[in-house]
């Protein structure tokens, strides 16, 4: 380097991290969230419950020790239901709930697909007239 060349100094953080708004990799290893299969299944509910005019908006939220997936019936409306994903217990109840929005759990187990079941209602015949 020459003494005509100009110096670039830089702050004293971009020193020992160059960006220092990203996420570590240890907190990215110790957040939960939902996998593409996982959401595959709750979107295709989704989808499904949207169609039939019962579900309107939904949120995504990705917190230290759980990962949550709420369903609001208006997009100013409380969660209808929260679909959650939990850190803390994956082998005792399951890592999936599904919670009512008085914090009542509808359903909890290992595999999403039967977790989800509760909300998943069977098409029903009715009868005209009757």
């Amino acid at each position: 380097m020459s003494d005509n060349e100009p110096k670039i100094v830089y702050p004293r953080w971009r020193t020992h991290d160059p960006h220092p708004s990203r996420p570590t990799a240890n907190r990215q290893a110790n957040a939960i969230s939902f996998n593409r299969g996982e959401l595959n299944e709750i979107l295709g509910l989704y989808g499904r419950k949207v169609s039939c005019g019962e579900w309107c908006d939904y949120a995504i939220d990705v917190l230290g020790e759980k990962a949550v997936f709420s369903v609001f019936r208006k997009a100013t409306d409380f969660p209808l239901y929260r679909i959650e994903k939990l850190k803390s217990r994956p082998r005792r109840q399951g890592a999936y709930a599904v919670v009512a929005p008085g914090g009542r759990v509808l359903r909890r187990g290992r595999s999403l697909a039967r977790v989800l079941r509760v909300l998943d209602s069977p098409l029903r015949l009715v009868a005209a007239g009757a």
